[in-house]
């Protein structure tokens, strides 16, 4: 009897055991060395999101696994990570943060293990409804574009990764020929110029693109020696994508519906010099909706052959190709993206596939790039995360 009660005991044990094994294994498995993960950026104001998403990504495939939420924030809609990849930066794009007419940014902590964030800290943005992020040359600086406040600004990357005192200020006045969408002024876009000595700033408000003198050394704008890009009137200026060759930018346009080629010279000790060499269509020629478009994202291959621009309304990417002597653009057709409101797409850090983030369906979709053509084919993989706005790459390290 001894015997028998002894085993059924060690049986129990065993059998607790092998339970707890095969749940384990059904758990979501945490991140290995050599994973490449995305974070996904979201509204959460009037949606089910929770914040930032984390992802496994395979860049064999372009496919997306989800983990799961990374940190939980308000309306974290853009994201900037850190060269070194140990940082995430995230605007929360809202118009009251801490009793301020302003948003704010959070600095974020990644840990590559689990896909988790964790906050260090946040600082008022400096104007309502911040709307981009990104990061100097030097990965020193972080530059945010406040949409509603119209201003931007700029803030020093401590050594454990938190934000510091903002180091620079910048206040547009004025408004736009549209009073209904240009009533004051709008940034939406603010990143620097390939050599680092200077600060592009889309104002969607004024029609207009300002070049700032940037010193990396303080994180300073040289608000006197700032160059005012005019935009065609009501264009809406909304995104830049610089060439890899450093020599051409491309504006997108999001009221318009269009995008202006420049020629960008910079030049020692003097202000930059641009020159629009083009103004090039988003959509087809017979598309009845147009005035009802929006433009939202523009991404140049990383090959510098091809060029993407998303349509909102039309709900398409439209791809072109760069002539490789001029940089300007050729229309090469509309893919649609398979749900509503592209806001965001990002091509991955192969060049391989490009994914389109659909906000108003929940979804992501991503199609691969012919490297020949440029041209993008479904590849039938797609996520669902709640009203996902932007996608970031963290490359395996």
């Amino acid at each position: 009897m001894k015997i028998t009660l002894r085993f059924r005991s060690v049986l129990l044990v065993l059998c607790a055991l092998f339970s707890h094994l095969v749940l384990a294994a059904q758990k979501p498995k945490a991140t290995a060395k050599g994973d490449t993960l995305a974070f996904v950026g979201t509204y959460t104001t009037k949606t089910s999101s929770k914040g930032i998403y984390a992802f496994r990504y395979d860049s064999a495939t372009g496919k997306l696994t989800s983990l799961s939420v990374a940190a939980e924030t308000v309306d974290p809609s853009f994201l900037a990570i850190h060269p070194s990849g140990k940082f995430l930066y995230a605007v929360n794009e809202t118009g009251n943060f801490q009793g301020q007419a302003s948003g704010a940014i959070s600095a974020y902590a990644i840990d590559r293990s689990t896909a988790k964030l964790t906050l260090l800290n946040q600082v008022a943005s400096g104007g309502a409804d911040p709307c981009y992020v990104s990061l100097d040359k030097t990965g020193k600086y972080v530059l945010v574009a406040n949409y509603t406040g119209g201003s931007a600004a700029v803030f020093p990357i401590l050594d454990d990764g938190k934000l510091g005192s903002r180091t620079a200020f910048v206040q547009h006045t004025g408004h736009g020929v549209n009073l209904e969408r240009q009533e004051g002024p709008h940034l939406h876009w603010t990143g620097t110029s390939p050599d680092n000595r200077f600060v592009l700033m889309t104002d969607l408000g004024l029609d207009e693109v300002g070049i700032y003198r940037f010193d990396s050394t303080k994180g300073t704008l040289g608000i006197k020696d700032s160059l005012h890009a005019m935009v065609t009137d009501g264009a809406g200026p909304r995104h830049i994508a610089f060439h890899p060759n450093g020599k051409i930018f491309y504006l997108l346009n999001e009221m318009q519906g269009t995008v202006d080629v420049y020629a960008y010279k910079a030049r020692e000790e003097k202000r930059p010099t641009t020159q629009v060499l083009q103004e090039i269509s988003t959509l087809p020629a017979d598309y009845a909706g147009a005035k009802q478009n929006t433009t939202a994202e523009i991404v140049v291959h990383p090959s510098g052959r091809f060029l993407y621009a998303s349509n909102r309304g039309h709900d398409s990417i439209a791809v072109f190709a760069i002539d490789s002597a001029t940089g300007k653009l050729t229309s090469k057709g509309y893919v649609p993206t398979g749900g509503k409101e592209p806001r965001h797409f990002a091509i991955d850090p192969t060049g391989k596939y490009l994914l389109a983030e659909n906000q108003l369906s929940d979804s992501i979709v991503t199609f691969g790039i012919d490297p020949a053509s440029g041209q993008l084919t479904v590849t039938g993989d797609s996520v669902s995360v709640p009203s996902p706005v932007d996608l970031v790459f963290l490359p395996a390290d």
